[in-house]
């Protein structure tokens, strides 16, 4: 019998970097897109016969660069190589400025039924910033697009924390985007790597600072809003609708396996974690000349680093850890293993025991990586 997985596609390829992007995409080579989807192809059919898809999302970059065409030819070797579930939930990510409702349409006939809109702000300045190439006009017209079009699961991704970004614009693009009524909503706070256009503004002066303070005060803005406009708050950074969970980012959080296909895609398959080299040249090179692995890093999770994994993941739900399942799946004693953690977490106003699970409180969902760390087993010296 096939095990039943989700299946994760990278795109690595958009007409521009954004100026806070730290994912693995490239601009300017949008010539290489049909010599990449060969590539990638050809790893799918490598996996043929082993898995059962209950999810798949193609994430990037900017999946929607590909044609209604190269979408139906990346479904038809899906189908061949794996079976697919008739319920899977099937996202795909894409940038408002350059959908047709026509587009649109073909993606529902190949499969598609979520969508991933990038809209990050629905503020004209504010999208200068981050360096998007669309307005906030034709963000709300893809969205409107979407929906004559069929599609009636729709994620909005959004940005808060910016740069000078002050309460009442971050308030004016949550009202207009809740009003809208998406099924889902994440909700990002901006956080720069060093190498990002924004990192360097902000160290040469141009930008002011990143203000935690002030992200911390639009986060609970968003938690108070969007409970009043009928959004679950499932996990620390998504809203949903009830029964509009993104399911397959939620089988991640419980530790189910995955496969990731695609330059610098992670996996996590039989308890290792393993990820695709990150270069894109080196990725086509490698499928190109028949080489057996495509992996650059490859780390097998021993047992105390699968619990504390698998602990952090559950803590990020709105539902937190299970106290009884955890007890049995993994056989230990869930609050004596981590009675030291647990107490102090509890004391800090982290951390809420209730009889059957543990959870975040609402400033543990604040200051969640002063939680997480706590569970990671230590590092030999």
């Amino acid at each position: 019998m096939r095990e039943s997985i989700g299946l994760y596609l990278h795109f690595p390829f958009c007409r521009r970097r954004c100026y806070y992007c730290s994912f693995v995409s490239t601009e300017n080579r949008e010539q290489d897109i049909p010599v990449y989807l060969e590539c990638l192809k050809r790893e799918i059919s490598n996996h043929s016969g082993r898995f059962h898809l209950k999810s798949i999302y193609f994430g990037g970059g900017t999946p929607s660069l590909m044609t209604a065409g190269q979408f139906a030819e990346l479904f038809d070797c899906i189908g061949q190589a794996f079976t697919i579930d008739k319920q899977a939930e099937i996202t795909v990510e894409m940038n408002p400025g350059m959908l047709t409702s026509g587009y649109m349409e073909d993606l529902r006939n190949c499969g598609v039924n979520r969508l991933s809109i990038g809209v990050q702000s629905l503020n004209d300045d504010e999208l200068g910033l981050l360096g998007r190439l669309h307005t906030a006009s034709e963000a709300l017209a893809a969205f409107r697009t979407a929906c004559r079009s069929g599609f009636d699961n729709i994620n909005m991704d959004l940005i808060y924390g910016l740069p000078g970004q002050g309460i009442e614009t971050w308030e004016k693009t949550l009202n207009l985007a809740a009003s809208l009524g998406p099924r889902h909503l994440s909700l990002y706070c901006l956080s720069l790597e060093a190498t990002a256009i924004l990192a360097g503004q902000i160290e040469a002066g141009i930008l002011p600072p990143l203000d935690p303070d002030m992200a911390a005060g639009q986060y609970e803005l968003a938690e108070a809003m969007l409970d009043g406009y009928g959004y679950r708050h499932y996990e620390i950074s998504n809203w949903a609708k009830p029964g509009y969970e993104c399911r397959h980012n939620l089988s991640c959080w419980l530790m189910e396996p995955y496969l990731g296909l695609g330059v610098a895609a992670s996996s996590y398959l039989e308890k290792h974690r393993r990820t695709n080299v990150a270069c894109l040249d080196e990725y086509i090179y490698l499928v190109c000349s028949g080489a057996a692995m495509l992996i650059e890093t490859d780390e097998e999770t021993g047992c105390d680093l699968q619990l504390a994994e698998a602990v952090i993941l559950a803590l990020r739900l709105e539902n937190g850890a299970d106290i009884a399942r955890f007890n049995r799946e993994y056989g230990i004693d869930l609050l004596k293993h981590y009675s030291c953690q647990i107490s102090e977490l509890v004391d800090l106003g982290l951390l809420s025991r209730k009889e059957n699970s543990l959870s975040l409180t609402p400033k543990g969902r604040l200051l969640g990586n002063e939680v997480f760390w706590r569970f990671l087993p230590e590092q030999p010296s």
